[in-house]
């Protein structure tokens, strides 16, 4: 019996697709995450916060090896866990830390919105840095609606803190308040005046 030339086809076209999943090459396997000391490794599954962060750090740096862009989102992704985990317990720093990594897409998918949230939990408690960024994505209205006014009250608390970074957040803050009237101004620094008077000693960084 002859096939006809579009038969033909048709029967090639079943055969290769048969085919492919034997001819595809086999996935690989997932990358490991760099070693990292097990004493830490221990205390921080027992739910110490500290050791939670520090691992995290050690992640986060590949623990000083050289890495490949494959080990470098192994690691990411390891210093993430350990970061949400002592974040979730009221740790500031990893807060921050988690903030940074959803803001950078490294170890998560990058999400604006999550880094916000994150930042602002760290920025209730007073952190200058966490209340820096805040104001800054504000102002240019990532992560959320841009707003001058929340922008200039975030930018407002974190120039009140002296710091390396006091006067950018200062400069920061009188940028944004060129889109904001006076009366607008003066109601935030009631705000402020407020929050400083909830928060006498803004926390620091855990």
């Amino acid at each position: 019996m002859t096939l006809r030339p579009a038969n033909s086809r048709l029967l090639l076209l079943c055969l290769f697709a048969a085919l492919m999943p034997a001819l595809a090459p086999a996935q690989a396997p997932a990358t490991p995450p760099t070693p990292v000391d097990p004493a830490l490794l221990a205390k921080a599954t027992a739910g110490d916060v500290a050791a939670e962060v520090q691992a995290g750090d050690a992640y986060a740096a590949g623990n000083g090896s050289p890495r490949d862009a494959r080990q470098r989102a192994a690691d990411y992704a390891q210093a993430a866990l350990w970061y949400r985990k002592a974040a979730d317990q009221g740790s500031i720093a990893a807060q921050i830390h988690l903030a940074e990594l959803y803001r950078d897409g490294r170890g998560l998918p990058r999400d604006m919105e999550q880094a916000v949230a994150w930042y602002r939990k760290a920025a209730d408690k007073g952190d200058a840095g966490a209340q820096g960024s805040l104001g800054l994505l504000y102002s240019v209205g990532m992560g959320v609606q841009l707003d001058y006014i929340e922008a200039y009250y975030w930018l407002c608390l974190a120039a009140a803190v002296p710091g390396p970074n006091q006067a950018k957040y200062a400069t920061n803050r009188q940028s944004v308040g060129e889109h904001i009237t006076t009366d607008q101004q003066s109601a935030v620094e009631d705000r402020v005046a407020a929050w400083k008077a909830a928060h006498p000693r803004p926390a620091t960084a855990q």
